[in-house]
């Protein structure tokens, strides 16, 4: 496994990149049908995602103009907070029509890319290359709590995912939720898990594009 992400890492993240921007049309498209706000959410979290993939497919032509690429990968980061977080209506839209609910959470989501997109301003950034890919990671200096907030986004909201994806496989007898969320976690902790930290966002983009994909698939039935 090692072997082929060090040959192919540009390749993969180029494909994840453009997969994203497909379902982000397919997603966008799906809402103007439907007028709902799920499928939105789901076309936007698409987006922030391509958005993601795009700056770092990028990375190696523009590391001679560190100064763009720098400031690119800080909108990176801030489209991370301000995406993200929108898998909590999308939990919520799946699991209840209750309206006063479905406000809490929606409260609850902009306190959270509130605090996302601060991060995202506030996080110190360095140069690295891993398998043959430049991007801006986090580095050591950045503030505890945006490193902590970093971390909740990036994990915290997965979570929530996987356990409404649950109750939905119960109740609408549909995996698709579940398995968005499962196969975004499983991905994301297979790098650390298999000490292959360095790889990490060449083996988790994997897990983005089939989260979305699920998404896709769930939303499609559910509106």
């Amino acid at each position: 496994m090692r072997s082929f992400f060090l040959a192919y890492s540009n390749i993969v993240i180029a494909a994840a990149t453009a997969a994203n921007l497909v379902f982000h049309v397919l997603l966008i498209l799906s809402y103007k049908k439907t007028k709902k706000l799920m499928p939105l959410c789901m076309g936007m979290i698409a987006f922030g995602l391509f958005y993601d993939g795009l700056i770092i497919s990028l990375g190696n032509t523009l590391s001679g103009s560190e100064g763009l690429l720098s400031v690119l990968s800080r909108l990176r980061y801030i489209s991370h907070g301000l995406f993200v977080p929108l898998i909590f209506p999308i939990c919520a839209y799946a699991l209840t029509k209750n309206r006063k609910r479905i406000v809490t959470v929606w409260i609850i989501t902009a306190v959270m890319i509130a605090l996302g997109v601060a991060s995202g301003f506030a996080a110190e950034l360095e140069l690295v290359n891993a398998a043959g890919v430049t991007r801006h990671a986090i580095a050591d200096t950045t503030p505890a709590w945006a490193d902590a907030v970093t971390y909740l986004l990036s994990f915290g909201s997965v979570i929530p995912l996987i356990v409404s994806g649950v109750i939905v496989w119960r109740k609408q007898k549909t995996p698709a939720l579940f398995l968005s969320g499962f196969l975004m976690f499983a991905f994301s902790a297979l790098p650390p898990a298999t000490g292959n930290f360095d790889l990490i966002f060449s083996i988790s983009i994997i897990g983005e594009v089939l989260m979305i994909v699920f998404m896709y698939f769930y939303q499609r039935n559910a509106v």
